[in-house]
């Protein structure tokens, strides 16, 4: 029951689930339902300053970033010696390539920030790692690019919920906007990597 009620309302935590920034952080590391504009909130209504909410969200990409990179690191050697795991990271290569993430200085970070923000910072960090970025340069560059569209979710979601007053919809306004807004940010990256430099 407790699972299909949050499968329909993304408001829904389990019993006992930790309130303020405990609960938040948590829920960063482990999205449950609207992940980051439900942490958003419960950080919020548990009276955490908008400065600590960056910071928890910030120390949950930390967190990320060392529990991620030793499965990376496993790929990355499973890539040399299993055929189809080598494919995967041939075509993760291709496609980084091809969207000017291998050339030199500002444009391939920029293009690496624009891979976290829109799809996600373990992308973001696997793209970096398959143009010759090491653990800090990579994961610096992801945690960057996710740490904005953390920043215009978390202000939308604080905004939406002092306008509306109802934290359900908000919720669901949030949730639909993080999954639109990587879309429209695809598209503009695409752009800019058909332009002529």
């Amino acid at each position: 029951m407790d699972f299909l009620q949050a499968l329909s309302d993304p408001t829904v935590l389990p019993m006992g689930w930790p309130t303020g920034g405990l609960g938040a952080f948590l829920l960063f590391l482990a999205p449950i339902g609207g992940g980051i504009p439900i942490g958003v909130l419960v950080a919020d209504h548990g009276g955490v300053p908008a400065w600590a909410i960056i910071s928890l969200y910030l120390l949950s990409d930390i967190v990320l970033a060392f529990a991620i990179e030793p499965i990376l690191a496993v790929i990355l050697r499973l890539g040399r010696r299993v055929e189809s795991v080598g494919r995967v990271g041939q075509v993760i290569q291709r496609l980084t390539h091809g969207a000017g993430l291998k050339q030199d200085g500002k444009k391939s970070a920029l293009g690496l920030i624009f891979v976290s923000f829109a799809v996600s910072p373990t992308t973001g960090r696997a793209a970096a790692a398959s143009v010759g970025n090491g653990f800090f340069r990579g994961w610096s560059l992801a945690i960057i690019g996710d740490m904005g569209y953390f920043g215009l979710l978390m202000a939308s979601t604080l905004w939406l919920s002092n306008v509306l007053g109802n934290d359900r919809l908000t919720i669901v306004i949030a949730f639909a906007a993080a999954w639109i807004l990587p879309l429209m940010m695809q598209r503009m990256r695409r752009r800019l990597a058909a332009q002529p430099a």
